[in-house]
């Protein structure tokens, strides 16, 4: 009886299906952009252009403009904007690591990784109220 011999081939990806791949994003991308030029450069074509003194002011909530352009505002206004948006961020992070943490053998990498991140986002948080931003006086 003859022996049969199996021959056992992996397949190993070629560098030309791997540019493949990111050729079609690319050409994604071409084409999107092309397609915005297209509409911005069709929009300028069609559009009718009457300039008149009335489109030419500034227009701010329908209040006619004036006085000055400059106005003072609160700095802290635009920080107490800034620690929400941190603390958005560091929600939308907590989502995922909760599903990722449930999955067999990534607990304490996930575990470690997320106080990590949460130690981070705590040094911030502890700058800020040393620095006395968090004081609304």
């Amino acid at each position: 009886m003859p022996e049969s011999t199996t021959v056992h081939t992996t397949a190993v990806p070629l560098a030309a299906d791997y540019f493949q791949s990111y050729s079609v994003v690319g050409l994604l991308a071409v084409v999107g952009v092309l397609f915005v030029a297209v509409a911005f450069g069709a929009g300028r074509l069609l559009r009718p252009v009457v300039p008149t003194p009335e489109k030419l002011l500034t227009y701010e909530c329908g209040v006619d403009p004036v006085g000055e352009g400059w106005a003072h505002t609160q700095i802290r206004y635009y920080v107490y904007a800034f620690l929400y948006v941190i603390f958005a961020v560091d929600s939308i992070f907590l989502f995922p690591w909760a599903t990722v943490f449930a999955a067999p053998g990534y607990g304490g990498t996930t575990l470690v990784e997320m106080f990590i991140f949460l130690g981070f986002l705590a040094v911030g948080l502890l700058y800020a109220w040393k620095k006395g931003v968090l004081e609304w006086t």
